[in-house]
């Protein structure tokens, strides 16, 4: 063997090496992976940034590797409590933090977790943007998402539904309110694209002009998703309104998967009859047209309900079938453990929902490859093996301020709403977390920097916490931390990962 030989053994030697530390380190976190092994493939990475002999660095290798497996374990934990679980001093535990942001493997591994959909869904974007920060300041900075309640009514009348019965905006309140949404599409930044979207609240397609609205998002580049029972995705509707093809997703969510849950959650006669044909009507005029158009289904895990997974599948199969060339883009399923005080399911109903999560992954790749599934917070973290809480926002840990500089959401009277469960019509005690009204003479900029600049505060009371969503309670959650931390003179490095690698824009 040559010089040159012998030169490039060597390289591609330590090239596989450190391909192997790197995959190593990046899948650290996820439960199984062996961290004393990891510990040792990462400790020549530290003596290479720090110079530190080899006892040094495996040590700090295992410091790191512990905080990778806390972080991408328990997202919101404040950087003081996890200083005292590793028991350093804080001179070497902030040098541990800054060892840490110089290697890309170890933020993947955080990303990687059981909990990693709380950084990679929510976190990260909004930390790029700074809209976290924002917030944490209380600097004045337009939202970063808004979303518009178009609905005037709804045709359901859901058990698991804050709305009061009844309650709907008066029809003559339609024109005027879709003339603010015109001016609130106006005021948004072009820079992310995916900034609104359509909701509830109500019906969304309950509203006539909502074509008109989505086609005024869309002449200013924005990729708009819009929550919708599907009731009213008839040929018909999107004939009458063809501009609803502008949207960049729509989301069906999916209350049962035969006429008998349907009527039992909606109390809708042979509502799902109707929606699966809707669904099948846009997937084949979708195709038809050459829309570029996402489709998917919002699902909720309803408890001991965990068998229904793969009729979800055979649900999605049969859609499919009106148009086998262009499936349905995704599904998301959540869970819904609202009658458990903490958030948590029993062992038993814990070890049959994993097992069941694992068969749907298998039999939807059977019958529907290609269908993204999204798991969200919670149940990714039960199917990777760890145990499964969700975040639980109480009165007494909910901000007075909210985050307007996060998120806010309007309706058909202009008014905006603080949480996304706030915005119903005559909802109890949700008047209070209006920050203001959009009208012809007031913006929503001025609306929510009137709001922050004059402090306003709301006090919370028992059953508010109702009245956010699981993206407002991790949005809570963190600020909570991020406040934590720079009480304890961690400012520099609050919130634990801070600059996140850009990623791609889009939904569904």
């Amino acid at each position: 063997m040559n010089v040159n030989d012998a030169w490039s053994t060597v390289h591609m030697s330590t090239t596989a090496t450190a391909v192997m530390a790197d995959t190593a380190v990046e899948n650290v976190a996820i439960p199984g992976s062996d961290r004393a092994a990891t510990a040792r493939l990462l400790a020549p990475e530290i003596t290479r940034l720090t110079g530190d002999p080899s006892d040094t660095a495996r040590e700090h290798a295992e410091h790191l590797i512990s905080l990778a497996v806390l972080y991408g374990t328990h997202p919101f934990t404040p950087l003081e409590q996890a200083r005292t679980m590793l028991g350093l001093d804080r001179a070497p535990f902030g040098r541990l933090l800054e060892v840490f942001q110089r290697i890309p493997a170890l933020r993947t591994a955080v990303e990687r977790g059981p909990s990693g959909k709380y950084w990679t869904n929510t976190i990260n974007p909004l930390n790029r943007a700074g809209a976290l920060d924002a917030a944490t300041y209380h600097r004045t900075a337009f939202p970063y998402s808004v979303g518009l309640y178009p609905g005037p009514t709804c045709m359901f009348r859901c058990h698991f539904c804050v709305r009061v019965t009844g309650a709907r905006y008066e029809p003559s309140s339609i024109q005027e309110g879709n003339r603010i949404f015109r001016s609130v599409i106006d005021e948004v930044p072009t820079e992310n694209r995916t900034a609104l979207y359509f909701s509830g609240g109500l019906e969304p397609l309950t509203n006539p002009g909502i074509g008109g609205l989505v086609a005024h998002g869309a002449s200013r580049g924005f990729d708009m998703t819009m929550y919708t029972n599907s009731f009213a995705l008839t040929e018909s509707t999107l004939a009458r309104q063809p501009d609803l093809w502008s949207l960049g997703a729509i989301r069906t969510s999916l209350y049962g998967l035969d006429n008998d849950e349907y009527q039992a959650t909606t109390t809708k006669p042979k509502a799902f009859d109707r929606v699966k044909r809707n669904l099948r009507g846009v997937m084949r005029m979708r195709a038809e047209r050459g829309s570029q158009l996402r489709l998917g289904l919002n699902y909720i895990v309803l408890p001991g309900r965990a068998d229904r997974l793969r009729a979800l599948v055979d649900f999605v199969a049969e859609l499919n079938e009106a148009s086998p060339d262009r499936p349905l883009d995704f599904v998301t399923v959540r869970e819904d453990y609202s009658g458990r005080d903490d958030g948590r399911l029993s062992e038993p109903e814990r070890d049959q929902l994993r097992r069941t999560l694992d068969e749907f992954f298998d039999y939807a790749r059977q019958q529907a490859p290609g269908l993204r599934i999204d798991l969200g917070y919670a149940l990714e973290s039960l199917r990777m093996g760890s145990e499964t809480e969700l975040i639980r926002i109480r009165p007494q840990t909910m901000r007075p301020t909210a985050h307007p500089q996060v998120a806010v959401q309007v309706d058909l009277l202009g008014d905006v709403y603080l949480y996304r469960e706030a915005g119903f019509p005559e909802l109890d005690g949700a008047q209070r977390y209006i920050a203001g009204r959009v009208t012809p003479r007031t913006s929503l900029r001025e609306v929510v920097e009137t709001f922050i600049q004059d402090n306003k505060r709301i006090e919370p009371r028992p059953g508010d916490e109702y009245f956010l969503d699981g993206f407002d309670q991790a949005v809570t959650a963190r600020l909570n931390q991020l406040e934590r931390d720079i009480a304890d003179g961690w400012g520099e490095h609050r919130g634990f990962l801070r600059a996140a690698r850009p990623e791609s824009d889009g939904n569904g």
